[in-house]
């Protein structure tokens, strides 16, 4: 796997360390210290991935991760000391398409890459062939069955298998999957996931595709048996 990858970090001996290991990978890196100058780096120079700090110079990380996504679904990985739930959920809210935090190994960094460039690139086939999503009747069958979900529940798998492995925060599932401004709260998304999950094993015991990420949210991740 090859890409041009953009090192938004302050840290110079933090950034430097990440581009020894994304080069030893075979990717191209660039690196960016301050975050003014980030947005009109990348409107100028095209990258396949974004590993951006939080704590940045200038421009928070945030700040920058929220104008990007106005004219860019260029993949984003934040990284951060910051390990209160509130943060973790800004970033995903925002668009980034993963959260890493401090402090972490090279290793993990660049296998983090890998999986979301992967993802982002279309390169699997999908975590669940056996499952087949009818948007014209809100209809999902898995392994022939109908797994008889609800608009709702339909709505929220759809989101969550279209980009599997991505985590989604339950701020950002009820944006997605409520079309009009009624009031619900965050704890009717895990309703719908404790259903769909049941869904799931009734058609086939065990399965369990959906999985929770403390503190953040949820992400599709596949069904046992599948390649």
């Amino acid at each position: 796997m090859t890409g041009k990858i953009l090192i938004v970090e302050d840290e110079p001996k933090l950034a430097a360390l990440l581009a020894d290991y994304l080069q030893d990978s075979a990717f191209v890196t660039f690196t960016l210290a301050e975050g003014t100058v980030v947005v009109p780096w990348i409107r100028e120079h095209p990258v396949d991935l974004v590993l951006l700090d939080i704590m940045l110079p200038g421009r928070d990380g945030l700040e920058i991760c929220r104008e990007i996504r106005t004219f860019s679904q260029v993949p984003i990985i934040m990284i951060t000391a910051r390990v209160e739930e509130i943060d973790r959920i800004l970033g995903l809210e925002l668009g980034a398409d993963d959260y890493i935090c401090k402090p972490f190994s090279p290793r993990e960094v660049v296998a983090r890459v890998k999986a979301v460039l992967r993802r982002t690139r279309g390169e699997q086939a999908g975590p669940a062939p056996d499952l087949v999503l009818d948007e014209s009747r809100y209809q999902a069958r898995l392994r022939g069955q109908d797994l008889e979900l609800t608009a709702v529940e339909f709505k929220l798998l759809k989101l969550l298998v279209e980009a599997p492995g991505r985590i989604y925060g339950r701020e950002q599932i009820m944006a997605r999957i409520y079309s009009d401004d009624r009031f619900v709260n965050d704890r009717t998304v895990d309703s719908h996931i404790k259903k769909l999950r049941k869904k799931f094993q009734a058609v086939e015991p065990g399965a369990d595709p959906i999985h929770s990420v403390y503190g953040v949210g949820y992400k599709f991740e596949g069904l046992a048996g599948n390649p």
